[in-house]
């Protein structure tokens, strides 16, 4: 200390800690030519101690005058030293360094001078400080005190043309310390952060692509910022890398691609477009590489597709198009039954749009990968007859497309037409609002007779009599209605002369015996009059009720329409179809006079020709003779209206009508049913005045349906 004492005069350590800046200037110019003399000896030792002494009896010492004149001490010091700095940089930075965090905002204006300085000269030297004097820079950059912060930009801007011109610069013992700001939220630590990260992009001798991952969340983070600024330099920063991106030819997708996935589903919709965008890109460069991550990314997308940015659809629905004609291979990294579950998911979907790209997925790979997505049906089967209840058509027109594909195999038919009506069973609304639409597609996609053969098959066994009768009532309406199904009622219409039509008859006549209404119209609907005419006949007080009279009022409309255009022609010819005038007039007499359907029938059968008409006829038609016995005609015979046989009373394609034993028998489990309701009815004293409630399935019988409904 003495040598020392005796190289610098009093003088100058008393105006090197004086409040006047001047004086401390001047005090710290002897010092460098102090130093200057020194060092041309190569006196290092008295230099050392010198430096010292700057160190710890001003830098560090409690007075805010003596920490100034230190600071600018050692600057002085290092300027007199020139090349021969570097040696004694590790006494010269601490001290500064160490500044930057003082109380007192002049002592770190100070601070930042003193480094500026240090830094001149010395310049790539003084590297391996850079992490600490990044760390302070961090900090000031955000300082309370504007000054300071000016003071702490011109250190920064010649930091970066130190390292940015040095090759000792570490990239690798720098990202962790730049991952760990890089989610500070203070918009000045933000730009500063950017700025350090686009300065060493541009460095050739940097990659900072590969190190990308570690910081890019933390840049879609600054996209939703606050400040303008800030989103504008983050994103010209991601533009850059993904520019870089597209040129390079290896890239480590992995990481980024679980921050983009996250990152597409920010609240900030500049976040959200920038992540897709980036993802659409990866998807189109990565190719077969995105395997492993296929999953994530479609989970990404499928939301993206509904978003209400329209720039974020857009953008959305071209990497799902691009996504899915990537063709994998199901060994090759790439999990059918992940991307099963998402799609899956995405039916849950408040938005349209996406449930409808989710179902397509689920036809693209049950086109691609049959056999594997037969593997995980169990898991996805439920949902998809969930979505038949959509509120969207388009949805169910989808899933109905799927439906059909599945059942192109006769055991997945099954199951598909044995599971509809069980979701018909539970949910009659759905029966009421989709039944015609469901089964009319399906109609379409699987063939008309296969699905009404398979669902009057069941319908026949149909334990719960009350929806057998709504089930067949629908069945029956969509029948007579539908255009889809204008070859099964061609079919129908020759029951008494075709084979094929005949079986079809009889594959339906059990189960639409469920309902009168709806036996009756399917024997008009295959002229199979005599046997109507019988079903009226036998009809009782308990089978005319309101609802009857509703179904027969919807019978007698459509008469009205060209569907039975065949049958009012056939009126023209009393004397030939003398059972169908007397079925309608039986329908007739059935009808309460004042009805709209008694006026509409009543008009029609006016207009029938009277003249031809032979009252022996409906005498004996009346008695009930069978019509073959009524009319002669060359030995011919007839099985029903206008049915000649000319080969002598062959038989074969007649239907043999022997009784109503059938029909009756299924009527009376109506009846009995109707009859044990009323009596519980009677003694209950639970329910309300107004008579029985809905007929919504209870749990306990969900249950008990539910186990008659098992995965075959």
């Amino acid at each position: 200390m003495a040598d020392v004492l005796s190289v610098i005069p009093a003088s100058v350590l008393r105006n090197l800690s004086d409040k006047l800046y001047e004086k401390r200037k001047n005090a710290a110019l002897e010092i460098e030519g102090i130093v200057r003399q020194l060092a041309s000896s190569g006196d290092h030792e008295k230099i050392s101690a010198l430096i010292n002494l700057l160190a710890m009896e001003f830098a560090y010492s409690p007075q805010a005058n003596h920490r100034k004149g230190g600071l600018i001490g050692l600057a002085a010091a290092t300027v007199g030293l020139t090349s021969e700095a570097s040696q004694h940089l590790e006494q010269i930075v601490p001290p500064v360094l160490s500044s930057f965090s003082d109380q007192d905002s002049r002592v770190r204006y100070y601070a930042c001078e003193a480094l500026y300085n240090i830094a001149k000269v010395v310049r790539g030297d003084f590297i391996i400080f850079f992490n600490q004097i990044f760390n302070a820079l961090c900090k000031l950059s955000a300082d309370s005190d504007v000054n300071v912060q000016s003071a702490a930009h011109l250190l920064d801007r010649l930091v970066k043309d130190i390292v940015t011109e040095c090759d000792q610069f570490s990239i690798e013992e720098f990202i962790p310390l730049l991952r760990e700001r890089m989610n500070v939220l203070n918009p000045y630590v933000r730009q500063f952060l950017v700025g350090w990260i686009t300065v060493l992009d541009s460095v050739p001798d940097i990659d900072m692509l590969g190190f990308l991952p570690d910081f890019l969340d933390g840049l879609f983070n600054m996209l939703s910022d606050s400040s303008r600024e800030i989103r504008q330099q983050a994103d010209s920063a991601l533009s850059e890398f993904l520019q870089e991106i597209k040129n390079s030819p290896s890239v480590d997708y992995g990481r980024m691609t679980e921050i983009l996935v996250q990152r597409a589903a920010a609240p900030d919709e500049f976040t959200r477009l920038t992540a897709i965008t980036w993802i659409n890109e990866f998807v189109k460069l990565g190719g077969d590489l995105l395997f492993p991550y296929y999953v994530d990314i479609l989970g990404a997308i499928l939301p993206c597709i509904s978003d209400k940015e329209e720039k974020i659809r857009v953008v959305a629905r071209e990497t799902n198009e691009a996504l899915r004609a990537i063709e994998a291979n199901p060994t090759e990294n790439f999990d059918v039954g992940a991307v099963l579950s998402i799609a899956r998911r995405q039916l849950d979907s408040e938005w349209e749009a996406t449930r409808i790209e989710a179902l397509n997925w689920i036809s693209t790979l049950l086109n691609r990968y049959r056999a594997e997505v037969f593997c995980f049906l169990n898991d996805i089967f439920d949902t998809l007859l969930k979505a038949l209840s959509d509120s969207s058509d388009e949805v169910v027109l989808r899933v109905l497309d799927i439906h059909a594909s599945m059942a192109q195999d006769p055991l997945h038919f099954h199951q598909l037409v044995v599971f509809l009506m069980h979701n018909f069973w539970v949910d009659r609304s759905l029966l009421e609002r989709r039944g015609a639409f469901i089964i009319r597609r399906l109609c379409v996609l699987l063939d008309a007779e296969r699905v009404f053969r398979e669902l009057s098959t069941i319908l026949e066994g149909e334990a719960d009599l009350d929806f057998a009768c709504v089930m067949v009532q629908a069945l029956n309406l969509i029948l007579l209605t539908s255009s889809e199904l204008s070859e099964l009622r061609e079919l129908l219409k020759q029951s008494l002369v075709n084979a094929a039509g005949k079986d079809l008859f009889i594959s339906f006549y059990a189960s639409w015996c469920h309902s009168p209404m709806a036996i009756i119209s399917l024997c008009l609907l295959a002229q199979t009059y005599q046997h109507a005419c019988d079903v009226i006949q036998s009809l009782v007080e308990e089978d005319i009720n309101s609802k009857f009279l509703v179904q027969l009022d919807k019978l007698i409309r459509l008469l009205e329409t060209p569907i039975f255009a065949y049958l009012r022609l056939q009126l023209l010819e009393p004397r030939r179809y003398i059972w169908l005038l007397k079925a309608l007039y039986g329908l007739l007499m059935v009808l309460p006079q004042q009805s709209a359907a008694f006026k509409i029938l009543r008009r029609r059968l006016k207009t029938v020709p009277s003249n031809s008409v032979n009252g022996d006829q409906l005498k004996r038609a009346s008695s009930g003779i069978a019509y073959s016995q009524i009319l002669h005609h060359s030995g011919s015979k007839i099985t029903e209206d206008g049915d000649m046989d000319q080969d002598n009373g062959n038989l074969q394609n007649g239907i043999e009508f022997a009784s109503l034993q059938q029909f009756k028998q299924m009527q009376q489990q109506h009846h009995m049913l109707a009859k044990s309701r009323a009596q519980l009815r009677d003694r209950s004293t639970s329910l309300s005045k107004d008579g029985p409630k809905s007929r919504t399935p209870t749990n306990s019988n969900i249950r008990d349906k539910e186990a008659s409904f098992k995965m075959i």
